[in-house]
């Protein structure tokens, strides 16, 4: 699992590369790309982490602070080659999920208003559009569509600046960046599938 984000084209990429069952048909590896709108209070700005080097980078950090696991339904593809318009990092981030690559209706909406051009997105099948659409926990037939569960956690991410205050001669408290706050949330995404082949994963959830 590797997470992208970029702030200024407010675009955040979640890049998954899951093990294939050979014995099941599957290829080596499978890849999947989640996009959704970053939003300025999620994460710390790079310039701020760079200035605020910390000691021991190599160290394996446990989060400060576990937030709420995060359940979204991606009922958007996105097309890979289009891509680019809504960001330039997309052709190399997701090149190994060019049929894999999904977002929100809500996040699609915001873009355009931005002035993405509207092309590069197709409304994906909803239970709504197809009665019989089952989740593929639920779904007998390896072959038939079905609403794939696919969950992630990010472990470790920087959330927010920490403060500390100083007081100088005359005793007037001041705050000052003095550190960063650690965060771990998880992620479900909810996405079709035109095959339950290309989800056998959520066999055993």
């Amino acid at each position: 699992l590797t997470l992208f984000t970029y702030l200024c084209q407010e675009v955040k990429i979640f890049r998954a590369l899951i093990l294939g069952e050979l014995e099941r048909g599957q290829s080596q590896f499978q890849a999947l790309c989640f996009i959704t709108r970053l939003h300025r209070n999620e994460i710390i700005p790079s310039e701020s982490m760079a200035k605020l080097r910390q000691k021991n980078p190599r160290t394996v950090r446990q989060a400060e602070e576990v937030r709420g696991l995060e359940h979204l339904s991606m009922d958007v593809a996105v097309n890979f080659s289009k891509g680019a318009q809504l960001s330039s990092h997309i052709h190399n981030v997701c090149a190994e999920a060019k049929e894999a690559i999904y977002t929100r209706e809500e996040d699609v909406k915001f873009w355009l208003e931005k002035g993405v051009d509207g092309s590069m997105f197709e409304v994906l099948p909803q239970t709504s559009d197809l009665p019989d659409l089952q989740r593929c926990r639920l779904c007998a037939d390896r072959w038939k569509p079905c609403i794939c569960s696919y969950s992630l956690s990010i472990e470790w991410y920087p959330c927010m600046l920490k403060y500390c205050k100083s007081r100088d001669a005359g005793g007037k408290v001041s705050s000052y960046k003095c550190g960063i706050r650690s965060c771990q949330k998880g992620y479900t995404f909810d996405y079709y599938v035109p095959q339950k082949q290309l989800c056998l994963w959520d066999e055993e959830t």
